[in-house]
């Protein structure tokens, strides 16, 4: 999975919950997938509405109701699934998992296993703002997902960020080839 796919899996809040149930074995209907995820009946729609959108999930055809459809994953859904997969089991804690939900919060952890200045990250992450940026990083650095540090080997000092503890984790389980 590359960035800019990764960008618009995450851009809704249920999504990685959503192709993480389907891996571990929760049917594709709309009942058990509601009732295991937790999300409002809106927000879940809209991640699933999302989902076939971005050809990862379709309906499958022959089973379900017309308003009770039944989902499958797609070639690609069924790559994405594995890494929401292990994604999810890298944050047990479910206090920690809402972090998970926000929109930057993969894209900069999967960018972030090196350490990166925070011009890299942004032109890496092409759409983001510098705004959301600096709040997703300052949520990040609070929970110790990423760590902050100055370089002052150069001639102007500069902070660097790099992803750590459970952060790490989630960088090696979607392991992005850049």
């Amino acid at each position: 999975m590359d960035i800019k796919t990764l960008v618009k899996l995450t851009s809704r809040a249920w999504s990685l919950n959503i192709l993480a149930l389907l891996d571990s074995g929760v049917p594709g209907r709309q009942a058990p997938l509601l009732a295991a995820s937790g999300a409002s009946r809106t927000s879940f729609a809209a991640s699933l509405a999302h989902l076939v959108e971005l050809k990862l999930l379709e309906r499958n055809p022959g089973h379900g109701h017309p308003l009770r459809p039944e989902f499958r994953l797609t070639p690609a859904g069924i790559k994405g699934a594995e890494i929401a997969g292990k994604v999810v089991i890298a944050v047990p804690d479910e206090k920690e998992f809402a972090l998970l939900r926000k929109s930057w919060t993969v894209p900069i952890l999967a960018f972030t296993a090196t350490p990166q200045r925070f011009s890299e990250i942004r032109t890496g992450l092409a759409p983001i703002t510098d705004r959301a940026l600096s709040a997703a990083l300052v949520q990040l650095e609070e929970r110790e997902w990423v760590t902050r540090d100055i370089d002052t080997s150069h001639r102007i000092p500069f902070p660097t960020y790099c992803a750590a503890n459970a952060g790490l984790r989630i960088n090696r389980a979607i392991d992005l080839r850049m």
